[in-house]
């Protein structure tokens, strides 16, 4: 009997083709419909291989029901939906897609600043609205780029490549790290500051740090108090770094300019949350890595892992 797969979203041919000649391939049939936890315990009781997006809870009730489990192979850098120490517990490879998405993501990161500073949702909204009858001179303005401050919390692979792009734009370019980079501070130019003092100096904050207890709620009502009233907070790492009920009352009281979030507590974002209501948010549905090149080099990185582990190879990508 061949080895199983069961993948949690549907994916391209493309990128399962080479699964079907020597596993027993199972995939739910819905790209943007998460696949009901039932299924999902359901398909796990007989997969030897489970591959997930970052949208699916693999908690330990999952790994409880998958007997035969050898991997779960997640489409993400991130990780902080897998119970990493249920695994370890079942003796579950977990990997993940680091590397392929970096410039990816610092694209993305950069555009999200850019349209944020310069109000370009709102703005074309209004053009199609019919709101756009006359030139007017304060009308649509916003916030320079070129020239200013970044704040980067978290240089990473992704922090240095949103660096690089500063840099093309003659921003000074701050940043605050676990550990300091010597090497990226001679190589881009950049300054290392303690949180606080970046945060007061920085005209525009990119989030880039992972997810983890110590960063969960870093940014917070204190945090927010500190920047700029002119500060542009911009996050493309995890929600829950963010205190949002805290962001949506230095947005609304003017504590700083405005916010542009690629990432939110709960995904996808209610319809009725607070943040939505505002003016000065742009929001974006976590496409951080959403260009088709990089998507299918994550799909390939998670393919050659499951194919890997179930042929008795240390894949690359491991988590732990």
């Amino acid at each position: 009997m061949k080895p199983r797969i069961f993948i949690t979203r549907k994916l391209t041919e493309e990128a399962v083709a080479s699964l079907h000649e020597k596993y027993d391939v199972r995939m739910w049939d819905e790209e943007s419909v998460a696949v009901p936890r039932a299924v999902l315990l359901k398909e796990v009781a007989e997969a030897d291989a489970l591959w997930s997006v970052l949208a699916d809870s693999i908690n330990r009730e999952v790994f409880e029901a998958g007997t035969k489990l050898k991997i779960v192979a997640n489409m993400a850098v991130g990780y902080n939906n897998i119970d990493l120490e249920a695994a370890k517990e079942y003796d579950v490879i977990v990997t993940n897609t680091p590397g392929v998405l970096t410039e990816t993501t610092a694209d993305l990161a950069f555009a999200l600043l850019l349209a944020t500073a310069r109000k370009l949702i709102s703005a074309e909204n209004e053009i199609r609205k019919g709101n756009w009858t006359s030139w007017a001179p304060m009308r649509f303005t916003g916030m320079d780029v070129g020239g200013a401050t970044l704040g980067i919390i978290g240089m990473g692979r992704i922090g240095e490549a949103v660096a690089r792009r500063a840099k093309g734009f003659d921003m000074q370019v701050l940043y605050h790290n676990r550990n300091r980079k010597p090497d990226a501070e001679a190589e881009y130019g950049l300054e290392f500051r303690e949180l606080d003092t970046l945060l007061k100096e920085a005209d525009f904050v990119i989030i880039l740090a992972p997810f983890t207890p110590k960063t969960a709620g870093m940014i917070g009502a204190r945090e927010l108090d500190l920047m700029k009233n002119t500060g542009v907070l911009i996050n493309v790492a995890r929600g829950g770094i963010v205190d949002e009920a805290a962001l949506y009352d230095a947005l609304k009281n003017g504590a700083i300019w405005a916010a542009g979030l690629d990432v939110f507590e709960k995904e996808p974002i209610p319809l009725d949350h607070p943040l939505l209501t505002l003016p000065n948010v742009t929001v974006l549905p976590h496409i951080g890595s959403a260009s088709i090149k990089t998507r299918l080099a994550m799909m390939n990185l998670n393919a050659q892992a499951i194919t890997d582990v179930l042929e008795g190879r240390k894949p690359k990508g491991i988590v732990q």
